[in-house]
């Protein structure tokens, strides 16, 4: 019972931050909030070189979490019962 919910908080969490990460790659979403907040010049070659590796390593947690969770199901499905 306790995996089982580690694992969707785990897939969850990768979900989740990927959606941010993908918000804030593909919209100009942290553009308007670093401006707003007046630190704006923070911004330029440097965001991408956080929010693209963030991205891919929230995407490949939500793909660990999912192998993961097929291995166990289909581990409890041949154990005999």
């Amino acid at each position: 019972m306790w995996n089982r919910l580690k694992q969707n908080k785990l897939f969850g969490f990768g979900v989740a931050g990927a959606g941010v990460m993908a918000l804030c790659c593909f919209t100009p979403a942290l553009v308007l909030l670093f401006a707003a907040v007046g630190i704006s010049s923070l911004m330029g070659a440097w965001l991408d070189f956080i929010l693209l590796p963030g991205l891919v390593f929230f995407l490949c947690l939500a793909v660990f979490a999912l192998m993961r969770r097929s291995k166990r199901k289909a581990a409890t499905m041949q154990s005999p019962s």
